[in-house]
């Protein structure tokens, strides 16, 4: 079996754990205060081009958005996001576990819009029960979307102005952020994020990691007592230093762009035999993940060999399917997808 079903069925770059296994006797302080995390931290600084931004290494994806929803929002507040947000569908109801609302926006390609913040956030400040409802206090997207789909710099910069008018921080969920940087797609630098957001995190887990998120915050000091918050939601490692030689490894000689490039080449030439083959595409997505629209014969075919995940049906009787590539994929199983695709 072949797996295209998600970007993190396999352990880790071999670099990576080629580091892992030459420290393994080192003895190092604890919690991400080792000489490993901090040079990955220089490294992430240098990368986004601001030496004073806060780094923090954390052990996994809804860990990160947990801790970094909940640092920022105040009891009566909730986040803003997407309808199809990781953050809405994905994470078993984990904001509102920790007492915040995800007050959900209409999307038809995963990303929201500046005028949508600043219509929700209008209409809820200019309301006479404002304060019988929650109050929108900071805005969550992700880039790639849920969908695999990119927010343009002008879409970010218009987000950010809207958000600055309510005074809202701005989220970037980055889980993926590897693949969004590096899709022929994207107009956006790490610097440009750096800039044009409050607070993001660098996907490590999905990226080529064995586990981990790498939290910035660009403007020093706008979460206090960020560590607090992230031994209380179970976020931090007690061997940090394992979190911090695998972002340290990643960002040496641009690793981690290189693996992920990779990863959205191979996934865009699936992207075009599925469409020589006649075979219709969801969505207008440029990365590592595509969602493609299979009808029951087709996917019984390709069950014989490859693991790939049911998104949902179609509407039409057939059924939205995602095949995701990865920094581990081999070109040989994409060549064998490929000769399947056109067997279809």
């Amino acid at each position: 079996m072949k797996y295209f079903q998600c970007d993190y069925v396999e352990g880790c770059h071999p670099k990576i754990l080629q580091k892992l296994i030459e420290s393994n006797l080192e003895q190092t302080p604890g919690y991400g205060t080792d000489k490993y995390s901090e040079a990955a931290r220089k490294k992430i600084q240098e990368a986004c081009g601001n030496p004073e931004a806060e780094v923090h290494f954390l052990v996994g994806g809804t860990q990160t958005n947990l801790t970094v929803i909940a640092s920022i929002l105040r009891p009566w507040q909730g986040v803003l996001s997407a309808e199809t947000g990781h953050i809405n569908c994905h994470e078993t109801g984990a904001i509102e576990a920790a007492g915040h609302k995800v007050l959900a926006l209409p999307s038809t390609d995963g990303t929201i819009t500046g005028e949508q913040v600043h219509r929700y956030c209008q209409e809820h400040f200019e309301s006479e029960i404002k304060e019988h409802t929650v109050q929108p206090g900071m805005v969550y997207i992700s880039h790639p979307t849920e969908n695999g789909t990119l927010y343009t710099k002008a879409q970010l910069a218009e987000l950010k102005k809207a958000c600055e008018e309510y005074h809202l921080p701005l989220f970037i969920d980055g889980a993926r952020l590897g693949y969004g940087l590096t899709s022929p797609g994207n107009g956006l630098t790490l610097k440009d994020i750096a800039q044009l957001c409050d607070i993001f995190y660098i996907g490590g887990t999905k990226c080529g990691a064995m586990f981990g998120e790498a939290v910035v915050i660009p403007n020093s000091g706008l979460v206090k007592d960020f560590r607090y918050m992230i031994k209380q939601r179970g976020g931090m490692l007690a061997k940090g230093r394992l979190l911090g030689i695998q972002f340290d490894t990643l960002f040496t000689d641009r690793l981690y762009f290189e693996i992920c490039e990779k990863a959205v080449k191979q996934a865009l030439a699936l992207r075009e035999a599925f469409t020589e083959k006649g075979i219709p595409l969801y969505g207008e997505s440029r990365t590592n993940q595509q969602f493609i629209i299979l009808n029951g014969e087709q996917m019984k075919k390709l069950d014989e060999k490859y693991a790939y995940e049911v998104w949902g049906p179609s509407g039409d009787g057939r059924t939205i399917v995602r095949f995701c590539t990865s920094w581990a994929t081999r070109d040989e199983d994409v060549e064998s997808l490929i000769r399947d695709i056109h067997e279809l």
